[in-house]
């Protein structure tokens, strides 16, 4: 598909100063040049015209809002200083995959002053020596080459999703600071149940003990209780014996007189 009928369907029957995202990916451009787009997207913020054939950045128009331009597999091998003149607060710029062959292609970059991020994978410059140590001495401007700074930290996938990660940050301090709500109250409340319990064992093993005592105490006067009616008993079976050894004596007595 051409590009012009690829940005007439993008549309969506929307006016062109009301979008802020556009993606061209993949369609054909008319002889390497951009075709179709204009100065009315004034409102666009993040470009992408990935893999259409691009030789020349000569026809961009100016994009004062863009922010994010994807310029991969193209064929673009110079004329980058286009970019600083037409979308000056570009902050993200992908041309892996291009012609780009020599520092001096890329020397064009330096006047874009919020740029943070740029790509050139798979260019023939990322073969050169020191490359890396190079491209950053060359554009101070920039923190990340290719996903990664210079001391190899990846980038983030995207700005958005930075700012979110800080405030987590942010949210997970404060939670460690404050602590989750009503931890330090359920402890509390475990440790006084813990002590209540611990006071009711204690009442609880004293009352068993004085009850097994007076057990004890209670068994040994009912043995007493016990031997003393045993011997009471046989005092008694004695007498009666004594008893009953006198009474014939008494009778022999009676009979003499």
């Amino acid at each position: 598909m051409e590009m012009k009928k690829r940005i007439t369907l993008e549309l969506r029957n929307r006016a062109p100063e009301k979008v802020t995202e556009l993606v061209l990916d993949n369609c054909r451009s008319s002889n390497g040049e951009i075709e179709g787009l204009n100065e009315s997207f004034k409102e666009l913020e993040f470009l992408s015209m990935a893999n259409v054939e691009l030789t020349s950045l000569a026809r961009l128009p100016t994009l004062s809002k863009l922010r994010k331009l994807e310029l991969s597999d193209n064929i673009i091998s110079g004329g980058l200083e286009v970019l600083a003149e037409k979308c000056p607060n570009l902050t993200y710029l992908n041309l892996s995959g291009n012609k780009i062959k020599d520092l001096s292609t890329v020397e064009a970059l330096q006047n874009l002053k919020n740029l943070k991020s740029l790509d050139l994978f798979n260019c023939e410059i990322t073969n050169l020596e020191d490359y890396r140590e190079s491209v950053f001495e060359l554009l101070h401007q920039i923190t990340y080459l290719d996903g990664f700074d210079q001391e190899d930290n990846e980038a983030p996938d995207s700005e958005e999703e930075e700012d979110e990660e800080g405030d987590e940050e942010e949210d997970d301090d404060d939670e460690d600071e404050a602590g989750p709500p009503g931890e330090y109250e359920e402890d509390d409340d475990e440790d006084d149940g813990g002590s209540d319990l611990g006071e009711g064992e204690e009442e609880e093993e004293e009352v068993g003990l004085s009850y097994l005592m007076k057990e004890e105490i209670q068994d040994e006067e009912d043995d007493d209780d016990y031997v003393e009616e045993k011997g009471d008993e046989e005092e008694a079976e004695g007498v009666r014996g004594e008893k009953r050894k006198r009474d014939p004596e008494d009778e022999g007595e009676e009979e003499d007189d």
